[in-house]
């Protein structure tokens, strides 16, 4: 079991920025893949973001936020985070901290979600 837990949303301004956290315990050693995943009302939960936790590589981005989102680790902190720069309204969303095992071929644990508003 993994327990995940996010931070780091609020309101801004468009053209603004904010950094979530996303915060892991228990069975780190699991880990496969972290991702950020987002929804907005009325839509489908979108993927956003993702890296491998433990092996170092490209990260992999939603088309929407190329060249805007950033995603990021700290492994001593047990902590991805999501730098999130130029936002624009359509970023407006819950988002949410996904975690997939490595021993499953999907996110299975996911956080809380935190709310992003991005006003115009």
């Amino acid at each position: 079991q993994v327990q995940v837990v996010e931070s780091g949303g609020g309101l801004v301004q468009v053209g603004g920025s904010l950094r979530l956290s996303c915060t892991a315990s228990g069975n780190i050693f699991s880990i496969n893949t972290m991702g950020w995943f987002r929804q907005a009302p009325g839509r489908e939960r979108e993927f956003v973001a993702g890296a491998t936790w433990w092996r170092s590589g490209s990260p992999t981005y939603a088309d929407s936020v190329k060249g805007r989102f950033t995603i990021s680790r700290d492994i001593a902190k047990s902590t991805a985070y999501l730098q999130m720069n130029s936002l624009k309204p359509e970023d407006t969303a819950i988002y949410y901290c996904g975690i997939q095992p490595s021993d499953v071929g999907h996110y299975t644990y996911w956080g809380q979600g935190t709310q992003v508003t991005v006003s115009s």
